[in-house]
């Protein structure tokens, strides 16, 4: 018999009935802020993670699905290449296996920002009330609230993230320093670095580390670990991955005092969108190379760093699908593609 708190127990420290309990994590306005405050302050002193929808309707706790979740909107799992890439690989386990497959997008979470209790409830609230044997975390900072609340009900997590838990990654920061090392063959020494960020709006030149994506600062450390300390480095902390993003940011980097001699896109989205914006200015003198070698990477003859995305999401799925398995960590390898968008440095 499990020792964790449970809704009767928050219900009977509180002096409250069970229905009340309830309606302060799902029906707020039913209750004072008073008593609200109250009780979510006790239900965090008691480690009561909150309403748990499993427990009640399946002894067996199996429901039959895993989420997968999104440190962006949910149109990013239907228009970004790679996303689409690693859902196909997703899907292919959970076909074989009778898996179903929920897509939740969790939003970005800054490790900066101090954030008021309703606002995390607001990041949790559709993790809390999923019905899931098991999540993979794509791009999702091991700092955001939703890691926590599905660890505290015992739902297992496999992140790209690296970490202390299961995870399937590729090592970004070394496969980017292979790439500037290449590009140090060429002669580049002035890079800007297009990071896809959390960040609205306008591109932000040197933009605030904890603001990037985890996989893109690693893959900025490496690019700067590949072209050596003499190297001018700067990172534009683009916005989300898409290709306005990547035109955007390459416009900002041109508009730098000195202007850099290669544009290296943490993605092959981005890294397209730069593509288009040197070619409608008649740029050829400024290189680009992106990460992961989606389609059109080919296509456009752009140099880049290709990474087994769908075996990504057939061993994250496997990891949650197949009792048998055993890896708990699995590093995948890179490979770094040179094509016609990275030529040497103007003199």
């Amino acid at each position: 018999m499990s020792d964790r708190p449970n809704l009767k127990t928050l219900a009977a420290a509180a002096g409250v009935s069970p229905s009340t309990i309830s309606n302060a994590y799902n029906r707020p306005e039913q209750l004072s802020v008073a008593l609200r405050e109250r009780i979510l302050d006790l239900a965090a002193e008691i480690g009561y993670p909150g309403p748990n929808p499993v427990a009640s309707s399946l002894r067996s706790r199996r429901t039959g699905s895993i989420g997968v979740l999104f440190a962006q909107d949910l149109t990013y799992a239907f228009s970004d290449p790679y996303c689409t890439e690693l859902l196909t690989g997703v899907a292919e386990v959970a076909t074989s296996s009778s898996t179903n497959v929920l897509l939740m997008p969790v939003g970005p979470h800054s490790i900066s920002k101090v954030y008021s209790r309703d606002e995390e409830l607001r990041l949790v609230q559709g993790v809390r009330q999923a019905v899931l044997d098991g999540a993979i975390a794509d791009g999702v900072d091991g700092s955001h609230p939703v890691l926590r609340v599905l660890a505290e009900r015992g739902i297992p997590v496999v992140s790209t993230v690296d970490s202390t838990g299961p995870c399937v990654l590729v090592d970004d920061r070394e496969a980017a320093a292979e790439l500037g090392r290449y590009l140090r063959g060429l002669g580049h020494r002035r890079c800007v670095v297009l990071a896809d960020s959390m960040d609205d709006g306008d591109p932000v030149l040197g933009g605030s580390d904890d603001r990037v994506f985890p996989y893109a600062r690693l893959r900025a450390l490496g690019v700067r670990d590949g072209l050596g300390d003499e190297a001018d480095v700067v990172t534009v902390s683009a916005g989300q991955n898409t290709v306005a993003s990547g035109r955007a940011a390459a416009a900002a980097a041109l508009a730098c005092a000195v202007r850099p001699t290669v544009l290296v896109a943490v993605t092959d989205v981005l890294a397209l969108g730069a593509l288009e914006l040197l070619h409608e200015r008649g740029i050829t003198d400024v290189s680009v190379t992106g990460f992961d070698d989606v389609p059109r990477a080919r296509e456009a003859g752009l140099t880049t760093v290709r990474q087994p995305v769908r075996e990504k999401g057939r061993v994250m799925a496997r990891m949650l699908t197949d009792p048998t398995t055993t890896q708990t960590r699995v590093t995948l390898p890179t490979e770094l593609v040179v094509r016609a968008s990275a030529r040497p440095a103007p003199a």
